[in-house]
């Protein structure tokens, strides 16, 4: 195995995805502190012009996007995993939750977080209206069910899981959904797991 690198920032979910598989999958590699001034450098943005992170680097093979790094270890060193399987039906629906991650769960508890910890110029009122729509199906979902996709965790459940475990932090509470809360459990149960380092919780809106 060629020297993994991963650039990223402790703080962000979209790394924080990333790391948990590398761990999960005892996959060793260097983790380098991407602050902004890093991403708008020139020699970064060669590397991923978007200027944003997670950015692996294997070898000569620069990846930014945390759903298709996931994708991409899964499929290069661990293909015969749990992680992304390959039968198609349970391969679609590891894929619908990666949509979900990168879509509501983006745009509902991880833009609520990034206003409150971080200011970021984003809609909270918008934010807040798509959690509120989306938790309760997924509350709903996991009533039977202990992980996303399929009987085992896929990287669908490390996707939506880095930014839903913390969503208290953008104002969003989880006291209302048990079977989510059972679900951060089991994923927080898992060989590997670390956890993101806290921020406070922001006021009361």
């Amino acid at each position: 195995m060629q020297h993994l690198k991963l650039y990223g920032t402790p703080l962000s979910g979209h790394v924080h995805r990333v790391t948990l598989l590398l761990k999960m999958l005892n996959l060793p590699y260097e983790f380098i502190d991407a602050p902004a001034e890093v991403r708008h450098s020139d020699a970064y943005r060669q590397l991923n012009p978007l200027g944003q992170v997670p950015l692996l680097v294997d070898g000569d093979f620069a990846l930014p996007d945390s759903n298709a790094i996931m994708t991409y270890l899964v499929k290069r060193y661990a293909p015969d995993s749990h992680w992304l399987p390959e039968q198609p039906q349970a391969a679609a629906q590891v894929q619908v939750w990666l949509s979900h991650a990168a879509g509501e769960v983006r745009y509902g508890p991880a833009s609520c977080r990034l206003i409150d910890q971080f200011a970021v110029a984003e809609d909270y009122a918008s934010a807040l209206a798509i959690t509120q729509r989306f938790l309760p199906q997924v509350e709903q979902h996991l009533v039977h069910r202990e992980y996303l996709a399929t009987e085992q965790p896929t990287i669908a459940d490390l996707a939506c899981y880095s930014y839903l475990a913390v969503a208290p932090e953008g104002g969003i509470s989880l006291g209302d959904y048990p079977a989510i809360r059972r679900w951060i459990a089991r994923i927080q149960a898992l060989p590997g797991f670390f956890a993101m380092p806290a921020l406070p919780l922001p006021a009361t809106r």
